[in-house]
């Protein structure tokens, strides 16, 4: 069985080439998707100032030091200490959470800015742009470069993401070029990844200063990309360093530094300081390894490497099309092989066939929350640069009328500490990140989007400079509501919580939904869930196995997770679960404090009976009690078979017959069995495979410092509840909910 890392976002403006997006540790360079140990990662807490962005990372330990271990009330008092400064300047994130690198806002109820999300049209500084053919195609450029995303109208909004930026080129500056790895069948994406990374902060800094420094470092990492790191001489047909075969490094582009896209963009932002021989010689090894391998894809179904461009709904369409569509756009009208222009007649209608239709009706994206940015970077960026070159999008916005509403299936996946990692949590993200954001709240008129996501610690990206519109104002939690259920048959989740802008806020997530329809990225994981409270999660996702273990992407067949294990048996993959919901809709208003009612509720309750073998009947359901402080898990079963309840924590777990008590550092969360039925208890173990699973063709691997929680039932029918009580410190009393049938659960039922 495989388990991965919980999911944690670099420190505040940092894109430290070290640093291990997936997992949080500082790595040398090696073949980086694989896992770690599941446990919290420790920053100091960034004190964000407008003129320096704080850049850097240390790895945290459930012991940390003092300095990473500064209290939730000293940082709330440092927050309002800078309140009015950072308010005047319209930054509403004071700090970086010390655990999670969450935003941190000031504990105050001066709500002189914090007000409804608004568009302020009236307001300068966002000028439009004056290329506005009448008639686009993809055939006809922008007479100026640069074309791709960044035409020279714009200007940077903020000086501590252009400070940020400047500081990422420098560390870049200072590595040697980015080394070779071929990452077993996985291929070089990480190295395209970091690639195009590098290229992305050297164009950016090359574009604000005409240094020539910086076009003579990007040329270092093209040749040493094309497999010339000499400079002496420039070889096509050469060994494939680009991995063709792949594909998705050379046609990838969102996230990381997929290389079609990386050379599109040094060809184009340095277009005028390129010789004619470099022109020539990044022409063609973007011709060979990538838009002539990515025509091929596109128009010959018997490639094996076009797979994706087939009815797939996903990151791989998203990417593979965006790098396809950077590299064409960027080299038309000096392509004499025709494969830009073919290339651009392709891209887009099958961009919008699939990956248009990656996001559910309900706005989740098809795979997991983690795939979301790969997919979602892919298709902002070939869409920003369709508009910025030719003057449309042809669609690609609006072809899916339900595109726009990813933007929430993001912002409630994101809980007080992390991301609801359910299913596969993706390899290292590199230039990955949640800024497309920032583009669909301009595109669909969603401004809360961009509000949330420029307080986020991966805000500080070229593509931010050019996307976000100074023009808005207010807080993004302004009216939105504290609960989402997302109810498409394929998705089915809920995202439920206490509070906006509370570090140790309660944040609870439960899933159903069907294990198939993901593209492989899903776990057999209906019923999961996490909880955040007291600013840490103690109930935690194991994540995503080594891409590299044998036959990892051959079936729907991944590793299980906080939910019930019935015979000790993976869950069926057919299975078709149904949920039902509610919530008082409580909305948090423009302060940043915020205390919910004591009648303030939301559930969620699935029926998931169609996920196991021998059972007649299963059902959970999820709440929140006494004013949002406590959570009910609650499971109807009738089994033919023993069964286990099960759920992961980073904790130190005491026992105790039908209590338990968690404690992370001096933080404790108490569990009960309520009504316990005869021979329930509390018991724990490691986190690794049964003993009566098969034994895998490679080792397993590891999960030091995480702890499973267990209840093992024989055959029969229960009425399980377990409640979740953490030890607020507050004043607050925990309560003991009556027992109600979740048939007959609802808003009132548990008051």
């Amino acid at each position: 069985m495989s388990y991965g890392p919980l999911q944690t976002t670099r420190p505040y403006g940092s894109e430290d080439p070290a640093f291990t997006q997936s997992t949080g540790f500082i790595t040398p360079a090696r073949p980086q998707k694989g896992t770690s140990k599941w446990i919290k990662i420790g920053i100091p807490v960034a004190v964000l100032v407008i003129a320096a962005a704080v850049v850097g990372g240390v790895v945290g330990s459930r012991k940390h030091s003092s300095s990473a271990a500064t209290s939730s009330a000293a940082q709330s008092a440092a927050a309002s200490s800078q309140a009015s400064a950072k308010l005047a300047e319209g930054v509403f994130a004071t700090a970086t959470n010390s655990l999670y690198q969450i935003p941190v806002y000031p504990s105050t109820t001066n709500t002189a800015l914090y007000t409804t999300p608004t568009v302020n049209t009236a307001a300068a500084g966002w000028p439009s742009d004056p290329f506005t053919p009448a008639s686009p195609s993809v055939q006809t450029m922008r007479p100026d470069r640069p074309r791709l995303i960044a035409p020279s109208y714009n200007d940077p909004y903020l000086a501590y993401w252009n400070t940020s930026i400047f500081n990422n080129a420098s560390q870049y500056d200072a590595l040697p070029a980015v080394v070779y790895f071929m990452d077993g069948d996985s291929g070089i994406l990480d190295v395209a990844r970091q690639v195009k990374q590098r290229v992305k902060a050297f164009g950016y800094v090359f574009r604000m200063t005409n240094n020539t420094h910086w076009v003579d470092r990007t040329w270092e990492e093209l040749q040493n990309a094309a497999g010339n790191s000499s400079g002496s001489t420039w070889v096509a047909g050469g060994s494939d360093r680009w991995n063709s075969a792949h594909f998705l490094d050379t046609g990838q582009s969102a996230l990381a530094s997929e290389l079609s896209a990386a050379y599109g963009i040094a060809y184009d932002w340095m277009y005028d300081y390129w010789t004619d021989d470099q022109k020539s010689m990044i022409r063609s090894t973007l011709i060979e390894y990538g838009l002539g391998p990515g025509v091929q894809a596109l128009t010959n179904s018997s490639v094996f490497t076009g797979w994706w461009a087939n009815n797939i709904e996903g990151n791989w369409n998203c990417v593979c099309n965006n790098g396809l569509t950077m590299g064409s756009l960027a080299i038309l009208g000096d392509d004499t092989t025709g494969s830009a222009a073919q290339l651009l007649g392709l891209t887009v209608d099958n961009a919008k066939k699939n990956c248009a239709f990656a996001v559910s009706s309900d706005g989740t994206w098809s795979e997991t929350d983690d795939y979301w940015y790969f997919g979602s970077t892919g298709h902002a960026e070939m869409a920003a640069s369709l508009i910025s070159a030719t003057g449309s999008d042809y669609g690609l916005l609006t072809t899916n009328p339900d595109f726009w509403k990813t933007g929430l299936f993001h912002i409630y996946g994101q809980g007080a500490t992390g991301l609801f990692g359910y299913g596969d949590s993706g390899p290292n993200k590199y230039t990955a990140t949640s800024n497309s954001l920032i583009l669909y709240a301009n595109a669909y008129n969603q401004p809360q989007y961009a509000l949330f996501q420029r307080d986020q610690t991966d805000a500080a990206d070229p593509w931010s400079m050019f996307w976000y519109n100074p023009q808005l104002s207010g807080a993004f939690w302004d009216g939105l509501p504290l609960d989402y259920a997302f109810d498409n048959s394929t998705d089915q989740w809920m995202s439920m919580r206490s509070s906006w802008t509370d570090a140790n806020a309660l944040y609870v997530a439960i899933k159903a939904g069907t294990l198939q329809g993901h593209q492989t990225h899903n776990d057999l994981d209906v019923g999961d869930f996490v909880i955040d409270a007291l600013g840490t999660r103690w109930a935690g996702e194991l994540g995503d196995g080594d891409y590299r273990s044998p036959d990892y992407f051959s079936n729907d067949t991944q590793g299980r997770q906080n939910t019930l294990l019935v015979g000790a048996t993976n869950q069926d993959v057919t299975a078709k679960p149904t949920m039902q919901f509610g919530t008082s809709n409580t909305t948090q208003g423009s302060s940043t404090v915020f205390t919910p009612p004591s009648d303030s509720t939301a559930f969620f309750v699935t029926d998931m009976s169609s996920a196991y073998f021998n059972v007649t009947s299963v059902k959970r359901g999820m709440r929140l009690l006494n004013g949002r402080k406590q959570v009910l898990l609650q499971d109807e079963i009738t089994a033919g078979t023993n069964f286990m309840w099960r759920m992961h924590t980073n904790a130190t777990v005491t026992p105790s017959g039908t209590t338990a008590t968690l404690t992370i550092d001096d933080k404790k969360m108490d569990v009960s069995i309520l009504n316990a039925p005869s021979g329930a208890a509390f018991t724990t173990s490691q986190a690794v495979r049964l003993s009566t699973d098969v034994t895998p063709p490679a080792p397993d691997q590891p999960n030091p410092g995480v702890t499973v929680l267990i209840i093992s039932l024989p055959a029969g029918t229960y009425n399980l509840q377990v409640l979740f009580s953490p030890e607020w410190n507050d004043g607050s009393t925990a309560v003991t909910p009556p027992s109600v049938d979740l048939d007959s659960w609802s808003l009132t039922s548990h008051n």
